[in-house]
């Protein structure tokens, strides 16, 4: 096995990074990990599953999006430079970072790619994964699986553990033109701009596809994907209003695909710590 720090573009130009787990040389399939809120690459979750990984097969790419960390520079190969990381990023662009990754992998060989994401990143990985559905990407064939780790309704979380009055000030702002400014300390569970705020609690249309609470919502997105589809949560202090059994009952519910594997990880909480290896056997089962 060898790992190795990578360095490569997403599609709209960004420098970004992580690294590359591999076994075989010849090995074509890898699976391509994006990282939740806050968060990086560099997370024992990702190294567990992939480390378990190899003993199947397919190789790993871990990658820092223009979202990882808090607050952060991007740099453009033009020399352009932007405020970025969580608080600031716009996570339609994630389109870009994934699609660069993709594009990648390619390069290197590999001919069967999944796309895994936690927390905020299973919302860029079904948000990607459509996005190349509706623009036919030539790329979309090489796709073979969809894994998704607490997916969160973070449109629902936002009208649910947080005042209303916030978007009301985040409206103001935006009309007076002041979209870079910090959201008030209570306003989200970390640091965040207006812009980036508005996106999950206004302009959400493109992200709110795991309405968990809607009786009414056909989840529409979620049963148009063509790939296996694997989806986990916890069931302590996981970011969810349902129990996780309960939730899991209502995702094999609704969603139609024969392919899909459903389930929790019993002892696990949003970020799996301490259950890393359960969770790496179970992805392990799901991929070979």
């Amino acid at each position: 096995m060898s790992e190795r720090i990578i360095e490569l573009h997403s599609l709209d130009g960004v420098k970004i990074n992580g690294y590359l787990m591999s076994g075989d040389r010849n090995n074509k399939n890898v699976l391509i990990e994006i990282h939740g809120m806050t968060s990086n690459c560099f997370k024992k979750r990702e190294r567990v599953i992939a480390k378990t990984l190899k003993n199947v097969g397919i190789d790993t790419i871990c990658i820092n999006t223009r979202g990882s960390e808090i607050v952060k520079y991007i740099k453009y190969n033009d020399g352009r430079r932007e405020l970025a990381g969580t608080a600031y990023e716009d996570i339609e662009e994630s389109y870009y970072d994934l699609m660069g990754v993709i594009k990648y992998a390619i390069s290197l060989g590999y001919s069967s790619i999944y796309l895994q994401g936690h927390s905020l990143g299973a919302t860029k990985v079904v948000y990607t994964y459509t996005k190349m559905k509706q623009k036919q990407d030539e790329e979309l064939k090489n796709i073979k699986g969809i894994l998704l780790l607490s997916l969160v309704d973070i449109p629902d979380m936002i009208r649910t553990f947080f005042k209303n009055e916030y978007l009301l000030y985040a409206e103001e702002k935006e009309k007076n033109g002041q979209v870079l400014e910090l959201m008030p300390q209570n306003a989200f569970i970390h640091p965040i701009s207006v812009k980036t705020y508005l996106k999950y609690a206004k302009y959400n249309s493109e992200i709110d596809f795991a309405q968990y609470s809607n009786e009414n919502y056909d989840f529409d997105t979620l049963n148009k994907i063509d790939v296996p589809l694997f989806m986990r949560w916890g069931n302590d202090n996981e970011l969810i209003r349902k129990s996780a059994q309960e939730q899991v009952e209502l995702m094999r519910r609704v969603i139609k695909k024969k392919d899909a594997d459903i389930n929790f990880t019993n002892g696990a909480n949003h970020s799996y710590n301490g259950k890393e290896t359960e969770l790496a056997n179970d992805i392990a089962n799901f991929l070979k």
